[in-house]
């Protein structure tokens, strides 16, 4: 295999590489899921590495590059059991929008993957206009022209099982207990049937399947997410935010038995791999940067050494007078607005001065 450096134990495997080079080295048929968030087609650039996808010149050199990873995803996966795609749709030029979720999925027909869910992640506008600084957001162009306006875009995840019969179904024999989300089950739910036996009568599996099953995941908590400052090179994208833990393991609660293989061939800091660890499925990733290799080995050594990662705040990218551009990249470094407001409320009763931005118009 092509690897730079690796890391193997009994409950998982990570590798530094390039996926399409590592995976044909793996045995067939022995994902029971894989999930993962692929580069945008055009969307960012993580690293100058030729064989880095989100280096295409263009989306159809993007499409036949990603075809060989859904290839050999579909050699790997079970039959009967799932990958699952993180996706959204890519802003271009003249405020409009390309079809990747569209493309994605396609893709997957072609080799050999029925299209079987689509979930949208919910996004709060202010914070993603605050975030991208997007025009087609703005109240002003409500006032300007409103043909202009735009919505703040979900992101998805799509999906799709290996056609074949599964023959290891996956159970859940009095249904599901563990909710990951920050809506609250009813009151007394939890504590009287956290243990019960009985699927039929289970109503706190009852409560979370019906928000599992809905198409859009409107409380999915966006800053829960392992840390990634470290992994950042000074060339890096603002953007970077790994794929939230709520979303990781809604996926391996529904399409995953325990003890499964999980894999994930764009590891990043290694959010996929720590959420199957946590979930008692083993995990395999790749992931092509050295750095986002280096914080992904740490982040899923605390999971095996049973420590949640100590999550990362707004002060960790604010200096201590922070000017607009400053707040502007540290709500982009941890990808919250709502928590950047409370930081600044804590200061506030700290007694510290309220930053210029948030006394402005702007604002």
């Amino acid at each position: 295999m092509a690897v730079t450096d690796q890391e193997i134990t009994d409950t998982y495997a990570i590798y530094c590489g390039d996926c399409v080079e590592v995976m044909p080295a793996l045995p067939a048929a022995s994902i029971g899921l894989s999930v993962y968030s692929p580069p945008f087609s055009g969307l960012y650039n993580y690293s100058s590495d030729d064989h880095d996808l989100s280096n295409c010149h263009s989306d159809e050199e993007f499409l036949t590059h990603y075809g060989f990873v859904v290839a050999e995803i579909a050699r790997l996966t079970k039959p009967g059991r799932l990958t699952v795609v993180h996706c959204a749709d890519v802003p271009r030029a003249e405020q409009t929008l390309y079809d990747l979720p569209g493309e994605i999925i396609r893709l997957h027909a072609q080799h050999g993957f029925a299209f079987v869910a689509r979930y949208a992640i919910w996004k709060e506008p202010l914070r993603v206009a605050i975030r991208t600084r997007s025009l087609a957001l703005m109240h002003r162009q409500i006032v300007k022209d409103s043909s202009l306006c735009a919505n703040a875009g979900a992101d998805y995840i799509l999906a799709f099982r290996k056609r074949c019969a599964n023959a290891e179904p996956i159970r859940h024999p009095v249904g599901l207990s563990h909710y990951a989300g920050e809506r609250l089950p009813p009151d007394g739910f939890l504590e009287k049937y956290r243990d019960w036996q009985d699927p039929q009568t289970n109503k706190l599996g009852h409560w979370i399947w019906q928000q599992y099953a809905s198409s859009i995941w409107d409380d999915i908590r966006i800053d829960r997410v392992l840390p990634y400052r470290a992994a950042r090179d000074p060339e890096d994208e603002k953007h970077i935010h790994p794929l939230q833990l709520d979303v990781i393991e809604r996926c391996l609660q529904l399409w995953s038995n325990p003890h499964d293989t999980v894999l994930t061939p764009f590891m990043g800091v290694g959010s996929e791999v720590y959420g199957a660890l946590c979930a008692g499925r083993r995990g395999l990733g790749i992931e092509l940067k050295p750095s986002y290799y280096r914080q992904a080995a740490k982040n899923i050594r605390a999971a095996t050494y049973g420590v949640q990662p100590r999550q990362e705040t707004l002060f960790d990218f604010l200096p201590a007078a922070p000017t607009e551009d400053a707040f502007d990249e540290g709500a982009d470094a941890i990808g919250s607005y709502n928590d950047a407001v409370r930081a600044i409320g804590e200061r506030v009763r700290a007694g510290e001065p309220l930053p210029e931005f948030f006394r402005s118009e702007k604002c």
